[in-house]
């Protein structure tokens, strides 16, 4: 995969670092890490050094063990200058977290730590992902300095707004989330082989709302995280990913083309549309499985005669399989109040799908909102249990057996 170069500077926001360089290592990248004398007041080097593998340098004197080496490469026979070998090597250098300092060196070309000089010499794609204070990062200074850095070439990953470090305090100024982070990173790197290259991926993610009256409706609480996880995992994988949104507030992955609905008539149509040509169905969304039958014009008043009739909806996920050509695959999702894994199993028949996660969506602690999930894996021959994590994680072990299942599928048509 990839030669990954992270420099992490000083800022509350280091510890999200760890996390990146985690995701990163977990996808087959080669990590190294540069960190400044304020990020280690945050974050040690010894837990970075633990999740990739490999020496954290702070200082362009430091002798690098590894002599410019990325895990899992031979070390040059010669013993070269750390931060120039490190910079030439990398393919893509990204500084996550960014602290305003650091901007401010970069943008009137300091070279006073390992963390800049290596920038400096770096002629692989550079990205900066600024994290501070909302006070820090509207400074007129920062935005001048975040102007230049555009100017020259340099990604900028504008930061989320949301509770900040400072006790109270809310505004622009958070990193993003480490997947979210890694994915932009991976849309700059160059083209290379991975291993969903060429294969077609739809997602459906969200959950429809089917309209009571012009205001009200009838839906249910998915956030959409899920499916995100999962279009971004393919994404990174090398697939050409669409995401068909059903009423998802969350951005799309970078890389992914991005449909939105509201309905599940509108979810059904954009799916039989692009169903055919997809390699890969992961069918996350939640559709309403039942509409009211008499939709009323306008705004239903407080003292309107409220009888409302329902019929179902369309089955989306058994329109779809119907209609499945050879090469196909297919994953379904069943949200169920406890682990009932027979129900599980009888939808997976029903469905004629080759895979479907389970989530027991009792647990309060892998919500709709949860970052966190929790699943069980369910095939025809298997039932594969994978404990509470990130979603992101979840996303990567659904992926992990969706290549399972296809490498056993293409050895028997052999």
């Amino acid at each position: 995969m990839a030669r990954i170069l992270l420099g992490v500077s000083g800022g509350i926001a280091a510890y999200k670092a760890l996390e990146l360089a985690r995701l990163a290592s977990r996808a087959g990248h080669g990590v190294r890490v540069l960190m400044t004398e304020g990020a280690t007041r945050f974050v040690g080097t010894a837990s970075f050094e633990g999740i990739v593998g490999a020496p954290v340098l702070t200082s362009e004197f430091e002798r690098d063990p590894m002599r410019g080496a990325f895990p899992g490469e031979p070390a040059p026979e010669h013993d070269p200058i750390g931060h120039l070998e490190l910079a030439a090597n990398c393919d893509a250098y990204l500084i996550a977290p960014a602290s305003a300092n650091t901007l401010a060196k970069l943008a009137t070309g300091s070279a006073d730590s390992m963390l800049t000089t290596s920038f400096l010499a770096c002629t692989a794609p550079r990205l900066v992902a600024p994290a501070m204070n909302d006070r820090m990062y509207a400074n007129a200074a920062t935005q001048a300095n975040l102007v230049t850095l555009r100017e020259r070439g340099v990604t900028v990953i504008d930061p989320d707004e949301g509770a900040l470090a400072s006790r109270g305090e809310h505004g622009k100024g958070r990193l993003p989330d480490p997947a979210r982070l890694l994915a932009l990173l991976e849309a700059e790197l160059p083209t290379g082989h991975r291993p969903w290259d060429g294969l077609r991926v739809l997602v459906t993610a969200g959950g429809t709302r089917e309209p009571i009256d012009s205001v009200r409706y009838l839906g249910n609480r998915s956030s959409g995280r899920m499916g995100i996880a999962l279009a971004a995992a393919a994404a990174r994988r090398g697939a050409d990913v669409t995401l068909i949104a059903a009423n998802v507030a969350l951005p799309e992955p970078p890389g992914t083309h991005r449909i939105d609905v509201e309905t599940g008539e509108q979810l059904a149509n954009a799916a039989k549309t692009e169903f055919p040509q997809a390699h890969v169905l992961l069918m996350a969304a939640a559709p309403a499985d039942f509409r009211t039958a008499n939709q009323t014009e306008g705004k239903l008043t407080r003292d309107s005669a409220l009888d409302l009739h329902l019929e179902p909806t369309e089955d989306i996920l058994a329109s779809l399989t119907a209609s499945r050509t050879d090469g196909q695959t297919v994953v379904a999702f069943a949200a169920e109040a406890g682990e009932n894994t027979e129900r599980a199993k009888e939808k997976l028949a029903r469905k004629k799908a080759d895979l479907i996660v389970l989530n027991d969506i009792s647990n309060p602690t892998i919500g709709f909102e949860s970052q966190e999930n929790a699943v069980t894996l369910i095939d025809a021959a298997n039932e594969t249990p994978v404990p509470q994590a990130s979603k992101d994680t979840i996303a990567d072990a659904i992926l992990g057996r969706v290549d399972q299942l296809r490498s056993k599928s293409s050895s028997r048509t052999r």
